[in-house]
């Protein structure tokens, strides 16, 4: 499971998570949402490495294999095939000690390392590749197109095919709805309904939201707060949490003007600046609810 246990997160001098906990459980489909800027894309950072904790303890099994798509837009004359093999790193690897192993003499090595290709799927991968290339709606005259070919958006599928072609068991996909048609988006939200690792996915689309995600985590304000249940839930459960802690706070001024209508009047009469100043200590313990900022 991954756990974030009182976690500060900065970015030069702004302060994402302050304090922040939440557990996320192996095989759980999460919808990370927030404002903007209320540290997103920060949180999948942390989780992916390339930023580090500045306060409290998080952790992610050090066995967990991520998949991410990379955001930058890919520049090679790679087929779209091959490019999107390379997502699979273990395949990547174990072709790897393939070439390194027959370079040897060592015929235990090398039949170690055949045996890995195997495992890796190396057989059937150009045709994984592909359906997942098809998938997100490249014509199969397509396949051996180069990548410079595409434009811009048709290369981000691109990017997304090699992701999903990489063995995870954390998926991390950061808006994966913005180059696809409705095809795409109804095939791609049919392959993480079948993935059976732990996702975590940013998105403006709540009907994605809606279709993949089993959890929502709210980032807002330096907290994270976790929803069991997807996006049109969440929105519930938030609306009436809302609801709760407006009245809290409606209640709790009305208190607040009572005591100190009471304090104002009689603080300067003798026979009741006692109790005029049980009320001033009153006040101040008093633990005061935020109003509810929409």
């Amino acid at each position: 499971m991954i756990t974030l246990k009182n976690v500060t997160l900065r970015r030069s001098a702004k302060v994402l998570l302050d304090d922040a906990s939440v557990t996320l459980n192996p095989g759980e489909k999460v919808g990370l949402v927030g404002r903007n800027g209320a540290g997103k894309s920060s949180l999948f950072a942390l989780l992916s490495g390339t930023l580090h904790e500045d306060g409290g303890d998080y952790a992610i099994p050090p066995q967990w294999r991520m998949g991410q798509v990379a955001q930058e837009m890919p520049e090679t004359d790679q087929s779209a095939t091959d490019f999107v093999l390379e997502g699979d790193t273990t395949l990547l690897a174990a072709q790897t000690e393939v070439l390194a192993a027959e370079a040897t003499d060592d015929y235990d090595r090398m039949a170690h390392a055949y045996m890995q290709l195997q495992d890796a799927g190396a057989h059937d991968a150009p045709a994984r590749a592909q359906s997942l290339i098809q998938g997100l709606g490249f014509k199969t005259t397509e396949l051996d197109n180069p990548v410079n070919s595409f434009s811009g958006g048709w290369r981000m599928r691109l990017q997304l095919a090699r992701a999903l072609m990489c063995p995870s068991d954390l998926l991390l996909l950061d808006e994966p709805t913005n180059h696809l048609d409705l095809d795409a988006l109804v095939w791609l939200e049919a392959w993480l309904k079948r993935y059976e690792g732990t996702l975590i996915v940013i998105s403006h689309d709540r009907e994605f939201l809606d279709a993949v995600t089993d959890v929502t985590l709210h980032i807002d304000a330096g907290k994270l707060a976790r929803y069991g249940g997807n996006y049109s839930k969440f929105e519930d459960m938030r609306a009436e949490q809302m609801q709760q802690q407006q009245a809290a706070f409606s209640r709790q001024q009305d208190k607040i003007a009572h005591l100190q209508k009471f304090i104002d009047r009689f603080k300067a009469k003798a026979t009741k600046a006692k109790q005029a100043q049980s009320r001033v200590k009153a006040l101040e313990r008093m633990e005061r609810i935020a109003p509810m900022l929409a």
